[in-house]
């Protein structure tokens, strides 16, 4: 991966976040982030 993907990578999570807390609150990140947890835990597991 590029720098200049991994630029753009990040500023369109970022900008999905943004707009996620914007319409729905911050109760969504938390739920993600346990997810996100869960799926890094998955993966750490199976590697």
């Amino acid at each position: 991966m590029t720098n200049q993907i991994a630029i753009w990578l990040g500023i369109l999570i970022l900008g999905g976040l943004m707009l996620d807390v914007a319409l729905f609150g911050t109760e969504h990140l938390l739920f993600l982030g346990k997810k996100l947890y869960d799926f890094l835990d998955w993966l750490a597991f199976w590697r």
